[in-house]
């Protein structure tokens, strides 16, 4: 029985056993030089800073390395996601290494070039959170995945594939990571329409090469430990910083929905609430006191998890309107389906992140003092999102970010035609009192008119009007609960009378057919 690096019993067989670690490192060099000369098709490699994409990476580079130049024809891009909510100390890691990787890359004349790719701005983890107001992610609502990883790389895919017609994508899965890809790359070699590469399901003209599939987590270990990092990194500092945080593996290049995200104790997202706790990073700051900076990443982690005390459940709802982002109405198990986080809730969050900015730039090390844990195109798509679709004239953004930063946000006025500003919002809530439901309703309708003001025909004004106008027709959650319910008992007796008026049309018909039986038989 071997023990991988956690010191957890592994009984799966090594891959270097039958013919040797040498042997068998040797025969994969030459499987990956023969598939790469096989044709003129880009090869795209996945890299995600962990220990299986950094194997992989390693290995093609051997491979490259031993072709004479003249038969390195055809490129090989290297591609990383940064979702923009990585753990910043594996964020840092791998921005270095795509830093050397194409230094040492240029330097050696290998066809190989590194491209980080990030989440377009409109799609972040925060402009979705706190602009649109998606609760934080759970398993039935993990809207994450791809807006921040599937569709980052797909695009960059899609390129290749669309200028040269296919792509082969390199990626470090392994059948030993769990059942569940194992089976779904079982699945996919039954697919095969050439030797070791399985079709991509999500992108057509695109194909999966998988060098490591048949390693173990120890027959990856041992790879790194004794080949040397080919563009200049210390492998045993990439053990270090497992050990410092977990032994279970990292958050891989995801490019379809089977693929695992994050989870457990993988490195990934530090905002990931997919998990009950956030054990690497908890690792990291319990296992060296030099990265209690981390700790008000750890902190904000945990207050977007949050969960009822007695139950242990997560229990958001005090935070969100009970309304759907539409103003529709849901119901399940005789509950409302709360929608968006409310706007008080987007505007606390907002604050807490840039709260956690500045205290990592001015108590962490030298090499995050201007880290961006909210970029300014999130904050600027943000403020669209609030002023122009949530109709929040208030314009509150500037004036958090001054507040918590100390400086000035470096934009002007949204929209120069803003008939109404912070002051006048500030009448118009006194005006309304406690309702807060109608102060809401108030400020839609006045935006609302003003939006359509300088059109021609002002098409879509009525409509605006009797959506904006039937989504603030309540004057609480409960009466909205009351509404809904009355609705589904109406929409339930309708569709028993349906049925009753089929069965009592069905009668005659029967009747007929049972006659035309008997005559038959006589």
């Amino acid at each position: 029985m071997q023990l991988d690096i956690g010191g957890v019993p592994s009984t799966k067989a090594s891959a270097f056993s039958e013919a040797g670690f040498k042997v068998t490192v040797g025969n994969l060099l030459d499987e990956i030089g023969s598939l790469y000369q096989a044709d003129s098709t880009p090869w795209v490699v996945g890299y995600s800073g962990g220990k299986d994409s950094t194997a992989t990476l390693q290995l093609v580079w051997m491979a490259l390395s031993r072709l004479e130049p003249t038969l390195r024809l055809k490129p090989v891009y290297v591609i990383s996601t940064d979702t923009l909510v990585e753990n910043p100390i594996v964020a840092a890691w791998v921005a270095r290494s795509l830093d050397k990787m194409g230094e040492a890359a240029a330097k050696s004349g290998l066809p190989l070039t590194s491209n980080r790719l990030t989440p377009d701005p409109a799609e972040s983890f925060w402009t979705t959170l706190i602009g649109r107001g998606y609760p934080a992610p759970r398993p039935k609502f993990r809207w994450c995945t791809d807006r921040l990883k599937i569709n980052p790389s797909n695009r960059f895919i899609s390129r290749v594939v669309k200028a040269s017609g296919e792509a082969i994508v390199v990626l470090g899965t392994r059948k030993a990571e769990s059942q569940a890809r194992a089976k779904a790359m079982e699945r996919f070699e039954g697919q095969r329409v050439r030797e070791k590469l399985s079709p991509n399901g999500k992108l057509p003209n695109s194909y999966v090469y998988s060098p490591i599939e048949n390693w173990t987590n120890d027959d990856v270990w041992t790879f790194l430990m004794q080949v040397r990092n080919p563009w200049g990194f210390d492998n045993k500092d990439l053990l270090t910083m497992y050990q410092g945080a977990s032994a279970d593996g990292e958050c891989p290049l995801v490019i379809d929905a089977s693929t695992p995200s994050c989870g457990d104790s993988r490195f990934g997202c530090w905002v990931c609430t997919m998990v009950e706790r956030d054990k690497s990073m908890t690792a990291m700051i319990q296992n060296d006191s030099e990265k209690e900076w981390m700790l008000p990443l750890l902190e904000l982690r945990n207050e977007l998890d949050i969960r009822n005390a007695d139950t242990g459940k997560r229990d958001d709802r005090h935070l969100r309107d009970f309304r759907k982002m539409s103003g529709a109405l849901q119901i399940h198990n005789d509950r409302l389906v709360h929608g968006p986080y409310l706007q008080s809730s987007r505007e606390r969050w907002l604050r807490k992140v840039l709260e956690a900015q500045r205290h990592i730039q001015k108590n962490g090390p030298a090499e995050v003092s201007d880290i961006q844990l909210i970029s300014l195109d999130e904050l600027r798509e943000i403020r669209r999102l609030w002023v122009v679709e949530k109709h929040e004239i208030e314009d509150n953004l500037p004036r958090i970010y001054e507040e918590v930063l100390g400086t000035a946000f470096p934009d002007r006025r949204i929209d120069d035609s803003l008939a109404f500003g912070r002051d006048e919002m500030d009448i118009l809530r006194q005006i309304c009192g406690e309702d807060e439901l109608h102060y809401q309703l108030a400020r839609e309708l006045l935006d609302i008119e003003r939006q359509h003001r300088t059109m021609a025909r002002r098409a879509g004004l009525f409509k605006a009007l009797q959506q904006s106008l039937q989504r603030g027709s309540y004057d609480s959650s409960e009466q909205a609960m009351e509404t809904a319910l009355r609705r589904r008992g109406i929409l339930d007796d309708l569709s028993e009378e349906d049925d009753q008026v089929e069965e009592e049309d069905a009668l005659p018909l029967l009747s007929i057919a049972a006659s035309g039986a008997g005559s038959a038989k006589r």
